[in-house]
């Protein structure tokens, strides 16, 4: 079945949206090629709208028309979050893991290299020196068949013991 144009007088499909009210998109009427376009020239979204409604339309388009809030104010998100995190409702500063986090003070780098190598953030040197050599015997290519899975799952684990001998162990 085919839509006829709403233009008045008109026999053509019609397939392209007209907005009938400035504010309300869900209203629509439509019409054909020919028509849109002589109502494109001729539709001002800004028709009977002083300089400050233009001029508060346009800033406000920059938000997508949602309200802001200051930084400064009680119910601007950050300051919601920030509120939350210093009550620790959820209890995060006091958990055990939190705790031995704060203890370790560890570099994400550092970091990184104990858990590549599957071990706790407040491992011992000796513990570190154990677990690479059980790494590199279980992942070294001649154990794998060469394959290249193992032997580059092996060089991550080189590089976290060397970054780990750098800044806790012997040297």
């Amino acid at each position: 079945m085919k839509i006829i144009c709403d233009w008045e007088m008109c026999e053509n499909e019609g397939i392209y949206k007209a907005p009938i009210e400035r504010d309300n998109s869900k209203k629509y009427r439509l019409l054909c090629l020919e028509h849109i376009k002589i109502f494109n020239k001729k539709w001002n979204y800004f028709e009977n709208m002083s300089d400050e409604q233009i001029e508060y339309f346009v800033k406000s388009d920059i938000t997508w028309h949602k309200s802001t809030k200051s930084f400064g104010s009680s119910e601007n998100f950050f300051n919601i979050l920030w509120n939350n995190a210093l009550e620790d409702k959820l209890n995060i500063f006091n958990s055990k893991s939190y705790k031995d986090y704060k203890k370790a003070k560890i570099s994400n780098t550092d970091k990184d290299a104990f858990d590549i190598m599957d071990l706790k953030y407040d491992s011992k040197w000796e513990e570190i020196h154990i677990r690479f050599k059980t790494l590199v015997k279980k992942y070294h290519p001649d154990k794998n068949q060469g394959s290249k899975k193992f032997e580059n799952k092996l060089k991550q684990i080189t590089l976290a013991y060397s970054q780990l001998k750098k800044t806790m162990g012997k040297k």
